[in-house]
This record gives structure tokens, sequence and C-alpha cells, in this order.
């Protein structure tokens, strides 16, 4: 293995060559990915076998296993960050074992074949950052209304009432109303008693059971007290989701989901 350039590829190595270069990766903490021909089994919560086939694996050098097929953006195996690994050749055949070091799980690779070997060096200290906005969290809720809670089923948004406009409205799989606040940050003392409002007004309106729901990624500390001390409940909103749910209904406009 090249020890000056931050990545190298060797085509076509025999599986002791492969086995060398992996170790001393791994010793190294260099990322890993192997191509070629092999199988899988995984024992641990279950126990599932992946027959033959191509396809590419990743080790990372955080200890984390990644198998790929050709197709789909899911890894059909894993494992977590922190594995320790065997990294052994017998009866001609290369094997690849990750072990979870808390738990009893282990995933075993078999390689017949390996095509491409490439060792790297990354350097990634790049923060991300996901922006999505609180009309598109309301979206991917119209959208995929579990995002809320199971069984929840919006029946209005941007509902006009005295003290303002719900987000998102609707009822719960017992048939109670809910009012949906929605904030796209760390949400805090002025979007609770927002939600109190709407909620309030809303009660003084019907005979029926009212929920409040605050829905947003985090909210501030010591505002979990006050939402319970005002019968309301926070849902923790994912964004990541919710960027999923709406990076496939792009085309679609709001009023499309009703």
């Amino acid at each position: 293995m090249d020890n000056v350039s931050p990545i190298s590829i060797l085509e076509n190595p025999n599986l002791e060559a492969t086995k060398t270069n992996i170790m001393e990766a791994l010793s190294k903490k260099r990322s890993i990915i192997l191509v070629g021909h092999c199988w899988v089994e995984y024992i641990g919560r279950a126990r599932s076998i992946l027959e033959p086939g191509e396809r590419v694996i990743f080790i990372k050098e955080d200890g984390a296993v990644l198998i790929h097929r050709s197709t789909g953006y899911k890894p059909v195996n894993w494992q977590p960050p922190e594995c320790y690994f065997r990294i052994s050749v017998a009866n001609d055949k290369l094997i690849v074992e990750a072990f979870r070091r808390k738990i009893q799980e282990s995933l075993k690779i078999f390689f017949d074949n390996v095509y491409v070997i490439a060792l790297m060096k990354l350097v990634d200290q790049g923060r991300f950052y996901l922006h999505v906005s609180e009309r598109e969290i309301q979206e991917a809720i119209l959208k995929n209304p579990e995002l809320v809670e199971e069984a929840f089923e919006p029946i209005s948004f941007e509902k006009r009432v005295e003290p303002g406009f719900i987000d998102v409205y609707g009822l719960d799989s017992e048939g109670r109303l809910v009012v949906v606040e929605i904030k796209r940050g760390r949400a805090g003392k002025d979007a609770v008693i927002q939600l109190a409002k709407y909620v309030e007004f809303v009660k003084s309106n019907t005979d029926r059971e009212v929920r409040g729901i605050l829905a947003a990624p985090q909210i501030t500390k010591g505002m979990q007290k006050m939402i319970v001390s005002l019968s309301l409940e926070y849902k923790r909103i994912d964004l990541k989701k919710c960027a999923q749910v709406i990076t496939v209904t792009t085309a679609a406009k709001i009023q499309d989901f009703f």
C-alpha cells in the first residue's frame, strides 16, 4: 500500500494481498472500498444470509461497514461504527468479520474474488446544514402524516382562527381534534404559548376533545415542563425525513394533498 498517496487502488489483487492491505488500512484508520464477488452471514438480533453476488463494501475509518448492491441507496447489510475486525484467508476465500463491541452481533463477508480494493485517508471537517423551511415541514406532514404520529389524518392547513393561523389541523386515531404548531428550529416559550392559544380557541368552539402538538426538531431547555403543564404535547420532527418526503413531491402543490 502506498504510504504517501492518500488514495491507493489495486485491481484484481490476490486474496492474500487483499488481506494484507485491509489489515494495514484498519491499523491506520483508513477507509476501505472493496468490489468483488461475495456472500454474507449476519448473526445477532436475528440471522440472515445474503447469497453470492457482485457487490461494493465500504469499511469506514470509524469501523462502520456497509454492503451495497449495484442498485438502490440503502445498504443490504451493515454494521455501525466501532466494530472490530478479523481478516483471514481460508479455503481460497477471503473472510472479513466485523464484530460489535457491546452486543453479540457479527457480520461475516466471504470473497472468492476481489476486483478492486481502494484504501483512502480522507479529510472531512465540513459541517452539514440541512435547510428545510416550516412550509416544507408542513408539506411533508400533509404528504406523510405519520411524521407527527401514526393514524394522524390532516383535514386542513393554515386554518384561520382568532389568534392566527393553525399550521396543520386534523384528527387522531380516536377522532379527537389535533392542532399542530410547526417550528423548523428549536421551539421555545413563544411557540408553546401560541399553540396553547390555538387549542383554547378551538376548544371554545367545539364540544370535542382537542389536543395540541408542538412539532419541531428540538425544544429549548425547560419547555417540556411547560408543555406538560399546559396539557400540550411535543413531537420531535426529523428534518431529514421531511426532506426525503418533499424531494419526491417537488412538483406537487400543497393543495394537491387534499
